[in-house]
């Protein structure tokens, strides 16, 4: 089975942290190793072969951090078109060189996972259940609480390989939405992970998605992949995002609930949930912080001049080189709209 980790974030989300040339997934946000590393070390576990695919704004530190990778396991973009592009530049590039019949699953490298042993019996399963089914399967991760932050799935009958089909895909619901989703049982949160062969999204694709359909064609008739004409070629498409592109207008899609803890580090708040935290819920990280009388903070300095914090609850305060971010922390997925601020005026 193949991997391939998609890595090509714009790092708005995670503000001074993270930023366009170091997005979130180069940071080590939790434990030793990088996200995009953890993603790597799950993948190695997945199958035999690992691709990532990246922007050209950051390959070199990618490549840094997975320097065991070959050479040829880099898949550059010259600039992002969008996830449904994204994919099939992929798809064009194992197309060349492997089984046109072997799974691929395409996973994101900003998340965090930690049960790897449930994470690698879903992908597994997946693709199995892609293979006896021909359909493209995707992974979904049970709600343990009303999420508004992401999409939904509703799963429906069972089929072969203990996939389920799909009734129907749920933009982010209002709190209320949610709440009915989680009783109901057989919504999924949308993970955004895709596993299927080439054959089998190339079919799905020719048959419901002209857009990227035309994508593959054109990148199939350049000998060489990421040559000059290549990526001429890939910079004049249009932006195509693969939800709106193919989940949407598939009715040949399947869905494997997941067996393992998931997150999507969206937010501070996601950041603080995952982070250890002292008796009051405070997480502390850099030299030269002095916090006082402060509760359900989350505080890091990244630099040498001192930081206090003093008398206050449920903010974030980030100090870095980059920036100085201070907000509440129910509101700090505001940040990405600073952060898009700050690359209007570059």
């Amino acid at each position: 089975m193949i991997t391939v980790i998609i890595a090509g974030g714009s790092g708005t989300r995670l503000w001074p942290l993270s930023t366009p040339e170091y997005p979130k997934h180069l940071l080590k946000l939790v434990g030793e190793r990088t996200l995009l590393q953890q993603a790597y070390d799950r993948a190695k576990q997945v199958g035999d072969t690992t691709y990532v695919v990246t922007e050209a704004s950051h390959s070199q530190h990618v490549r840094e951090q997975l320097s065991d990778l070959p050479d040829t396991a880099f898949l550059i973009e010259p600039g992002r078109r969008g996830t449904g592009n994204c994919i099939a530049f992929a798809l064009d590039a194992i197309a060349r060189s492997h089984d046109k019949n072997e799974p691929i699953a395409f996973v994101h490298s900003d998340h965090h996972v930690r049960d790897t042993e449930g994470y690698v019996r879903s992908i597994q399963a997946a693709g199995h259940a892609s293979s006896v089914s021909g359909k493209i399967v995707l992974i979904g991760i049970e709600p343990t609480y009303p999420s508004i932050s992401f999409g939904y799935i509703e799963r429906d009958s069972a089929i072969e390989g203990g996939a389920y089909t799909i009734s129907s895909f749920k933009e982010k619901p209002d709190h209320e939405t949610a709440q009915r989703y989680l009783e109901a049982g057989n919504y999924l949160w949308n993970c955004g992970y895709f596993i299927g062969s080439v054959n089998t999204f190339h079919g799905e694709i020719e048959r419901v998605s002209p857009e990227l359909h035309h994508t593959v064609q054109k990148l199939a008739t350049i000998p060489e992949v990421m040559s000059t004409d290549y990526n001429d070629a890939y910079l004049s498409l249009e932006d195509q995002v693969i939800d709106y592109a193919l989940s949407e207008k598939s009715d040949n899609l399947a869905v494997v609930p997941a067996t393992f803890d998931w997150m999507d580090i969206g937010s501070f708040k996601d950041l603080h949930d995952i982070v250890p935290q002292d008796e009051t819920g405070n997480h502390v990280e850099g030299e030269n912080v002095f916090p006082i009388d402060v509760e359900n903070v989350y505080i890091r300095n990244d630099e040498t001049k001192p930081v206090a914090v003093i008398g206050l609850d449920n903010v974030i305060v980030v100090n870095t080189p980059n920036g100085i971010l201070v907000s509440r922390k129910d509101i700090s997925h505001r940040t990405g709209e600073v952060a898009k601020k700050l690359q209007s005026k570059l």
